[in-house]
């Protein structure tokens, strides 16, 4: 445990330094992911943005993240190096947190329900300064973590890039209270660090190059030249062959980052579309699960899934002589993730098929609820359908031409009563009525409600079926004064897996009744019946059914992507490490994050030009492009070459020794000769 290799430390065959980076990479990411997985919410429920708008600004800012990696790596490769790059912009990222709290406190910015422009103002500087932050450092950690090891340490070097991306997952299950104490590990192993010199503007160079190799070739295409092996070697004129050789590997890799964007472009919408697919789903696992904490199933299950594969999975498959080289391991888990989507589109057309109806244009729904005490019937005209009513009962929402709902004609017992239908089109109505001798009451109500309640939440109203006038509260939440057979606008239950006390008063009496707990995504009529004894009699009337799908059939779909996960992406940041030149590791960490950010502006490019009204069929679509890119990306692989960029340096810096002594041969030559002379 006490070795050293050079000025490193080794720990159980480790340098002790990457000990350091590990744990600040597990600090940043909780930090990173822990504000990400309720942000998708944060925009719906305290900005009040519309579904589509919310999905396009998260997803807006996750490619934004996956932008400056470009910025930190030259900031990194040319000028700071990746220490201070990782140091001086964990202070942006800082900051930006910091103004990304402030902005999601009314209190501090004096913003107002109808004003939220402060709140959104800091939001986004706040965002911004992350997206800054996160994007700039994401190159450097895992290429400096690389640079601490020897090249006879390849697999110590692998098992790093497990650990790395280990450390990304289990950081997001641990509070974020820790995160600022535990920030300052990575300054602590300052010392320890093998820190590798900048090396100029490499990107600056290699686009020069490129440049140069383009315009040569161009210039000279209706001349008789000798052939070149590759269109780079056209820049010989002008760079040395050691730039050209390294530039030739990286953009043999780019080349192959081609096709991976559109895995991203699936993988980050468990942040967007399967939180929102959980808003409609039953989280009851005897707790409460809300919508955004099912994305911790991810974390978790990388976090037992790496070491298994890691040590289990990947020696096994090596001892039965199956070569699963990095490509195929990638190609394994695009196929993965596509097979996630169609497991989510299958659970959306499980959720969809719950969804409550709604009337079309030309079209009005309308239900009827007896909240007396004997049977009625209900007869519309002109329509002439006859309906059937039971006491204390309802006959659900029923769908009729709206101009065929003129009027409705009630009978109880042998009370009659006709009641004039003033109904729009595409609109829900509740026709309530009772027995009230020597009358029938009755109460055209118009049911505000357009869609099943957003984010899970539900409703709850309350129609009076006392004979007297009373005040109604349910909880803390007072409805107020209700006349006989009025009706209470709805309201918002505070937390639906909970019951509440329902109280009833007059200047007479009070009367309680116990709610029923009543489920995510409901909406309910709750009728006030009597009171004996100072017990409430009430009765539920299912206006909106609650989710009834459970969320653990998510479960599934997130074990898939989870699996394609740790087969591309831990398996990509090594790949990316392993195939760049010394000097440009960082560049190339950058163009593998890059692949990210075009990911989610596919999104962005899909939910906003997307007609499909079916979510389902959106899924579908995801892993059908997914699937057709995993097929492309396996006939780009079968023709890589694998190499080994120490090999390649070892070899120029052999040649270039070759030719220094050549040269100081020749010079010893000349002075011999001209001291002859």
């Amino acid at each position: 445990m006490g070795g050293k290799t050079g000025k490193s430390v080794l720990c159980f065959g480790f340098p002790l330094s990457i000990f350091f980076i590990v744990i600040n990479e597990f600090c940043e990411r909780f930090s990173y992911y822990g504000m990400k997985a309720v942000l998708t919410l944060y925009f719906k429920r305290f900005l009040h943005w519309e579904d589509n708008f919310a999905t396009a600004i998260y997803h807006t800012f996750v490619a934004l993240c996956y932008l400056t990696p470009i910025l930190g790596a030259i900031i990194a490769d040319s000028w700071l190096g990746k220490f201070k790059t990782i140091l001086y912009l964990s202070i942006v990222y800082a900051i930006g947190q910091a103004v990304l709290s402030v902005g999601s406190i009314s209190e501090l910015t004096g913003a107002s329900a109808s004003n939220l422009a402060p709140n959104i103002a800091l939001s986004m500087i706040g965002l911004i300064l992350i997206a800054l932050g996160t994007g700039g450092i994401k190159p450097c950690v895992s290429a400096f973590g690389g640079d601490q090891f020897e090249e006879d340490q390849e697999r110590q070097r692998g098992t790093f890039f497990s650990l790395f991306y280990l450390s990304i997952n289990a950081g997001s299950l641990l509070s974020t209270l820790i995160t600022p104490i535990l920030r300052v590990v990575f300054i602590i192993g300052s010392k320890m660090y093998k820190k590798i010199k900048p090396q100029g503007n490499i990107m600056l160079e290699v686009s020069k190059c490129v440049g140069f190799a383009i315009k040569n070739r161009f210039r000279h295409r209706s001349k008789e030249f000798p052939k070149r092996e590759h269109w780079l070697d056209w820049a010989s004129e002008k760079y040395d062959k050691r730039l050209i050789a390294q530039t030739k590997m990286v953009l043999r890799v780019l080349f192959l980052y081609i096709p991976l964007p559109m895995f991203w472009a699936v993988f980050d919408q468990q942040g967007s579309r399967w939180t929102l697919q959980a808003t409609a789903m039953n989280g009851d696992f005897g707790f409460q699960v809300q919508p955004d904490q099912m994305q911790i199933v991810n974390p978790i299950l990388i976090v037992i899934m790496v070491p298994i594969v890691d040590s289990v999975l990947y020696p096994l498959i090596k001892k039965c002589k199956l070569n699963f080289t990095p490509l195929k391991k990638m190609t394994v888990g695009m196929f993965l993730a596509s097979l996630a989507f169609v497991a989510a589109a299958l659970v959306q057309v499980q959720i969809d098929k719950t969804y409550p109806v709604f009337p079309a244009a030309g079209q009005t729904q309308i239900k009827l609820i007896n909240v007396g005490e004997i049977p009625a019937t209900v007869q519309f005209q002109p329509q002439s359908d006859s309906v059937y009513i039971a006491p204390k009962s309802e006959s659900g929402y029923m769908i009729y031409e709206t101009s065929k709902l003129q009027s409705a004609h009630i009978s109880a017992a042998i009370l009659n009563k006709t009641v004039t239908l003033d109904l729009l089109e595409k609109e829900r109505y509740t026709l309530a009525f009772t027995w009230d001798s020597p009358n029938i009451s009755s109460n055209l109500i118009w049911d505000n409600i357009t869609s099943k309640p957003e984010n899970g939440k539900s409703l709850v109203r309350f129609i009076n079926s006392l004979n007297n006038t009373v005040n109604v509260t349910m909880g803390d939440k007072d409805f107020g004064i209700l006349d006989p057979l009025s009706v209470t606008n709805y309201s918002f239950v505070p937390k639906p897996d909970r019951s509440y006390t329902i109280s009833v008063s007059t200047p007479e009496a009070a009367c309680t009744a116990d709610s029923r707990k009543f489920g995510y995504g409901s909406a309910y009529t709750i009728s006030l019946d009597y009171c004996v004894a100072n017990q409430l009699s009430i009765t539920y009337f299912d206006d909106i059914a609650p989710n009834t799908v459970h969320m653990a059939w998510q479960i599934p779909q997130y074990f898939l992507l989870t699996c394609a996960e740790v087969l591309f992406s831990v398996t990509g940041l090594e790949f990316s490490y392993s195939q760049a030149p010394s000097n440009m590791k960082s560049v190339l960490q950058a163009g593998w994050l890059l692949t990210v950010a075009v990911g989610n502006i596919i999104v962005l490019i899909v939910a906003g030009a997307s007609t499909i009204d079916k979510q389902w069929a959106e899924y579908v679509l995801f892993a059908a492009l997914l699937l057709v890119v995993c097929i492309i990306f396996a006939i780009m692989a079968s023709f890589y070459t694998y190499i080994d960029p120490n090999e390649v340096e070892a070899q120029f810096n052999e040649k270039e020794k070759e030719e220094h002594k050549k040269d100081q041969d020749d010079k010893e030559k000349e002075a011999e000769a001209d001291s002859r002379m």
